[in-house]
């Protein structure tokens, strides 16, 4: 009887030593992801929907390789997800066919979704095509601000611009800011601006940001931020 009480005392010591070091783990890795960004600096990648396999994303500073980019961040949209794309497409495909100049990307953030909002995005990847519709796969869920973060630094486009995935502002609402951009552009550029010339010279030459509000609607707010090294103004339409 005594070495059985013995067996269970050591057998309970080694559990409880287990279990204080799994705790001891999780508190440390928590305390560590909290008071630093080692887990959102993971480097993005792009999954090839043939071949399944990871392949890296383009960087921010890269050449600009489309005129614009749609970056979308979803977090389990499964089923709003489609009606925003399929409007999405139809409307820069229509744009694409008027214009030849115009080129464009939709990058959609995943954001480690737990419903089938991967099947979806990768399901209009092979409809359109990896040049025209990409997925960046977050694998944990790190949040809104993070996923169109990510979105934006891994994208080729002049432009980039975030859209809802619940299709809550309507794509052809980027004219609206696209108008107002180029309209700040016109007014600052000048031909010495660029070292290559006006033949080279692209609208992302000149940083500046615009946002749109739908609290507004009735008025169509518009809000123009430019940034310049000596000063910031904002524009109200």
């Amino acid at each position: 009887m005594g070495v059985l009480l013995t067996t269970l005392e050591f057998l309970a010591s080694l559990l409880l030593i287990f279990l204080l070091g799994f705790v001891s783990v999780t508190v440390l890795e928590a305390y560590r992801r909290r008071h630093t960004n080692a887990h959102v600096e993971a480097p993005a990648m792009f999954e090839d929907p043939e071949s399944l396999k990871q392949v890296p994303c383009p960087d921010i500073v890269d050449p600009a390789e489309k005129y614009l980019s749609l970056i979308i961040p979803a977090y389990n949209e499964e089923y709003r997800l489609p009606g925003t794309l399929n409007e999405t497409m139809n409307y820069l495909q229509q744009r694409a066919a008027n214009d030849k100049s115009f080129s464009y990307e939709v990058v959609i953030v995943d954001d480690g979704s737990k419903d089938g909002t991967k099947r979806v995005a990768f399901d209009f990847v092979k409809k359109y095509g990896v040049d025209n519709v990409r997925v960046i796969l977050l694998g944990k869920n790190h949040g809104k601000g993070e996923a169109i973060r990510k979105g934006m630094l891994h994208s080729r486009g002049e432009l980039l611009l975030m859209l809802d995935a619940d299709g809550a502002t309507k794509v052809t609402d980027l004219e609206k800011l696209e108008n107002q951009i180029h309209a700040i552009v016109r007014k600052d550029y000048h031909p010495g601006d660029s070292a290559a010339g006006e033949a080279t010279f692209r609208i992302s030459d000149i940083p500046i940001v615009a946002f749109g509000s739908r609290a507004h609607l009735e008025e169509k707010a518009l809000a123009t931020v430019k940034f310049t090294y000596d000063a910031c103004y904002l524009i109200i339409l």
